[in-house]
């Protein structure tokens, strides 16, 4: 996720990505190796990761946008040591073997909606700013999230709300969309923050109502903790020993999700209580690199995005197949 900074010409963004220098730092250990930026966005990480490499290492940028691929082509145009890559982190497995790339040196995402698209009306994230109730990350993908409304059971509809956006309230804001859509279609944000506002009794204080069911929409629509599944495997089935996970979350169903992958690899194999077992055996692959961390308290004052940002490393250390090369 990226924090804004204001517009640069030509309707282009700038921003600095959350936690963006300790991040490259973690991830980075060969110059010359090789890296993915699973979650370009507007390039923050990929262009301070190239900072960090000789003329041999390169990064690949994965992004789900058309307008962060563009962005990547353009930087691609500039370093030929960077290559986009148009799709889903998902992807990432495909993506690094059409580079050639067996095993990378790190991996790195950054989860969840960026500043440029939170803040570009037209892209219908934000129910801060009127605009169509899209929501892609892929415009190119549907259905839209007015249309998954128009259509979508009330069952469905409360099960997103509640699973996805943890809302309490669900059922009473599902029941008022399929009332609603009976007499118009929901069509823009400011529409369904309305009704969400109207269907929530109790209101949280520093917090608008429709912020969960935003969340919850978004995350379906862009089936973004699907996706989140398959890219934490992919990643570290790519990742060369010493290679490092880098995974910034904004939102606890993402931190779980990563802390608990994380924690499992760590642990090693989870065998039956009294199975004989080599000390080699029980060892993990993997270990965790420090602990969780979070934006300092300067980063959070210049955007309030960061504040629920954390940060999670893992690596590979190959540490059985070492003990067992060397018996």
């Amino acid at each position: 996720m990226t924090v804004g900074r204001g517009h640069e010409p030509a309707g282009q963004y700038r921003h600095r990505s959350v936690l963006l220098d300790s991040a490259v730092d973690l991830l980075v250990n060969d110059p010359d190796g090789v890296y993915i930026d699973g979650t370009f966005g507007r390039g923050g990480h990929s262009r301070l990761i190239l900072g960090q490499l000789g003329q041999d290492g390169k990064v690949l940028g994965i992004d789900k946008d058309p307008d962060a691929i563009q962005v990547a082509r353009d930087l691609s145009a500039s370093d030929a040591r960077f290559q986009p890559f148009h799709g889903s982190f998902a992807e990432l497995g495909a993506a690094a073997e059409a580079q050639g790339w067996m095993k990378v040196n790190g991996v790195l995402l950054d989860l969840g909606v960026s500043s440029p698209q939170l803040d570009d009306a037209a892209r219908g994230f934000s129910f801060m700013r009127d605009g169509p109730l899209d929501m892609r990350m892929d415009p190119g993908q549907a259905p839209s999230a007015a249309q998954w409304l128009a259509e979508a059971d009330e069952k469905d509809i409360a099960n997103v709300i509640w699973r996805y956006g943890e809302e309490k309230f669900s059922r009473r804001i599902a029941r008022l969309v399929v009332e609603r859509r009976k007499e118009a279609p929901l069509e823009t944000t400011r529409q369904l923050a309305s009704l969400v506002s109207e269907a929530v009794p109790k209101k949280e204080k520093h917090k608008h109502p429709a912020t969960r069911t935003f969340q919850a929409i978004r995350i379906f629509i862009n089936r973004e903790l699907e996706d989140l599944e398959v890219g934490l495997k992919s990643a570290v089935d790519h990742l060369a020993p010493g290679g490092r996970l880098v995974v910034i979350s904004f939102h606890s169903l993402e931190d779980r999700l990563v802390k608990r992958f994380m924690r499992d690899l760590a642990r090693g194999p989870q065998l039956p209580k009294g199975v004989p077992v080599t000390a080699e055996q029980e060892a993990s692959d993997f270990r965790l690199v420090g602990k969780a961390s979070k934006a300092g308290a300067e980063e959070v004052s210049d955007n309030v995005r960061a504040r629920s940002a954390v940060m999670r490393v893992l690596e590979r250390t190959d540490i059985r197949k070492n003990s067992q090369g060397s018996a």
